[in-house]
């Protein structure tokens, strides 16, 4: 289909990659891979036609249709979501008027037997046979599928364009390329505003439906479950392997230590030639043998190892002081936008040390809830407690474009570097990949992944024992979000992690909430354990079998347990079940309260301990010294203290004894 031959592009006189040769074939799923740099963005818009290369030739068929979504686009704001979706269409309202302008003129006229009337059938049942070929009377279903698969509901269809944000605004284009059918599909990052659900659809879409893909993306889990094919841009050159991401990662080590045992026996080769041409250059008798290993140097094809990015990205997030043993607890807890109701009765726990991960799709209340935590969101209804001594770290998901365009990379660190920190804020710089004159740069000339980590960098300086990641890896390579994910599983605090990322997920989450529907509910285990039980449920339910049963009652929820499954453990007929469900409810209420007593202690901890670091630092001044009063006044505290210590402590030990007596 097409065909790339002898590829170069050059800039500032640099080559990005030459002589890149390859051909793209109907139905190949092709991942394009390499490091950020590397030429990945440049070679989609060569290949869509949007930009020129130094060199070579790219030959697409007359025939052969191309759609091309860029990683950024300017969008329209003049017509609703289902009118935009239309422009996909446009072919066949053209067809359409074609038809119906024929349709009328056969109607019109009355020359039945002439030639030019016979011609005019020809090409009516021609185009018409054409237009019903291409769906002309469905196309409106096949849209309203597509649209719905990439998470709109029916009710946006007829809403502006402008009222969304440009996560779902990229939605539409991303379904309007869909929807045209091309017969080379080119995509730079496509699930980059996608939740779960839209990925899961869009990967059924391009490995059942689509024509050849061609696709830059972060996203592991994506790439192995769409892509056969796998191009790496690296050192200028192109390496093609017929495998999916996982097998091309294992090929690849495998390829680069050949390449190192290659290069060093050459290496060893060249030392050997050079050392004899030295020792014998000036020897009458080997002129011949040096003048024919000087031409075997000059001959010698020089074997290159693939670069390697060895600079270190270490991220460590320095967990602070302990922090209360439940750092957030929700009770009812409701927020509402006028009409709109995000969510209601949002009852959870998070544990000290727990790490979990906010699900759902995009604007079901997922960042609203992380506001709430944060405070940034107060006109809430319900009860939200943080714990003791929480110190929350906050990662938004527009934290990257909040930072100061004409600052530099060093002075944006430097502005809220404190303390002996200050003195390294180079190598910490170094550490993220900032190193030497990177650390120069502009804010506004820096991808979306160098800010990213700049921004994470600003998050590293603050000490912190509860972290609140929003959307971390949008725009991070496959390497610093490993290595991101890394420092996460080591941290020693509190983490909620709000992504659609399933790779970056798994093995960290250990709790899952989901949202949707204005409800929140809990899932434990992982996040492939939460996606195979949300597919049973669907598969269940599609099957007849559901009768219409609430799909949390098919599931553990909020720690209780089904009724079939106490029946199936008290091994009766389920009276004895019922009994110990009432228990359960009981055991739940008990716990609930005590959860809210551990809470209330650990608020009035806090707040004596701030009255008493005030009093200490006025009794610290001559005046404070010398008034008695003071120091009368820091001994109840002490004595206050020490008793809401005690209370706390027999309040927490008697939860930990309910919970383990839980069922």
């Amino acid at each position: 289909m097409i065909s790339v031959e002898g590829l170069k592009v050059e800039f500032n006189a640099t080559p990005l990659f030459e002589d890149v040769s390859y051909v793209i074939n109907k139905k190949d799923r092709i991942a394009l891979v390499g490091k950020n740099g590397a030429g990945k963005s440049t070679m989609l818009k060569i290949l869509a036609g949007l930009q020129q290369p130094t060199a070579g030739v790219v030959s697409v068929p007359r025939d052969c249709t191309i759609g091309y979504l860029p990683q950024v686009m300017k969008l329209a704001d003049s017509r609703t979501v289902m009118q935009e979706a239309e422009q996909a269409f446009v072919h066949i309202h053209e067809m359409q008027a074609d038809i119906d302008r024929m349709n009328q003129e056969l109607a019109e006229r009355a020359d039945y037997e002439s030639e030019d009337y016979r011609k005019l059938i020809e090409r009516f049942t021609h185009l018409n046979d054409r237009f019903l070929m291409m769906g002309g009377t469905n196309y409106q279903a096949e849209i309203e599928r597509t649209l719905q698969g990439l998470g709109f509901e029916r009710t946006d269809f007829d809403r502006p364009t402008s009222e969304f944000s440009g996560g779902w605004r990229m939605r539409i284009e991303l379904a309007k390329l869909l929807l045209q059918r091309p017969d080379v599909l080119l995509l730079d990052e496509p699930t980059n505003h996608l939740d779960i659900e839209s990925i899961q659809w869009l990967e059924q879409f391009l490995a059942m439906r689509a024509n050849a893909v061609v696709l830059v993306s972060h996203d592991r889990a994506f790439l192995n479950n769409v892509t056969t094919r796998t191009i790496e841009i690296s050192c200028g050159h192109i390496y093609d392997y017929k495998v999916k991401y996982d097998d091309f990662v294992r090929l690849r080590k495998e390829r680069r230590e050949q390449q190192l045992r290659a290069y060093e026996n050459q290496q060893k080769q060249i030392e050997d030639t050079e050392a004899f041409i030295e020792r014998f250059r000036y020897k009458a008798t080997k002129a011949v043998q040096v003048q024919s290993r000087i031409k075997q140097l000059a001959k010698l094809e020089r074997i290159e190892v693939d670069e390697e990015d060895t600079s270190a990205l270490r991220l460590k997030f320095t967990c602070s002081s302990r922090s209360g043993n439940y750092p957030v607890i929700c009770e009812d807890v409701a927020k509402a936008y006028g009409d709109h109701v995000v969510f209601h009765d949002v009852n959870l726990t998070i544990n000290r040390g727990e790490k979990v991960a906010f699900v759902g799709k995009n604007g079901e209340g997922k960042s609203t809830l992380v506001k709430c935590i944060m405070g940034e969101v107060t006109d809430y209804t319900g009860r939200l407690t943080l714990g003791h001594n929480v110190q929350i770290g906050y990662f938004a998901q527009n934290q990257a474009q909040l930072l100061d365009e004409n600052l530099t990379v060093f002075d944006t660190i430097d502005r809220v570097a404190v303390g002996d920190i200050r003195t390294r804020i180079r190598d910490i710089l170094g550490a993220f990949m900032f190193g030497g004159e990177a650390s120069d740069k502009k804010v506004r000339v820096l991808s979306g992944g160098e800010r990213t980590r700049l921004a994470m960098i600003k998050l590293l300086l603050e000490p912190v024992n509860f972290l609140i990641l929003d959307e971390p890896t949008n725009h991070l390579d496959m390497r610093s979000k490993d290595v991101l994910k890394e420092a996460i599983r080591d941290f020693d605090g509190t983490v909620i992690m709000v992504s659609h990322d399933r790779d970056f997920l798994d093995g960290l989450a250990t709790k899952v909430y989901e949202f949707g529907g204005g409800l929140v509910k809990e899932h434990l285990g992982g996040i492939y354990d939460f996606l195979r039980s949300k597919q049973a449920s669907a598969n269940l339910l599609a099957s007849g079998r559901g009768n219409g049963e609430r799909l949390d009652a098919l599931f553990v929820d909020n720690g209780r347990t089904s009724q079939a499954e106490e029946t199936a453990r008290e091994g009766g007929d389920g009276k004895s079940a019922r009994l110990s469900y009432e228990e359960q409810k009981e055991r739940n209420k008990r716990v609930k309260k005590l959860e809210r007593r551990v809470a209330d202690c650990e608020a009035e901890i806090s707040q004596i301990e701030s009255a008493v670091a005030i009093l200490e630092a006025q009794m610290a001044t001559p005046e404070g010294a010398a008034d008695m009063s003071l120091y009368e006044k820091h001994r109840k505290l002490k004595a206050r203290l020490d008793e809401a210590m005690e209370e706390w402590d027999v309040a927490s030990t008697a939860l930990d004894s309910e919970k383990n007596g839980q069922v």
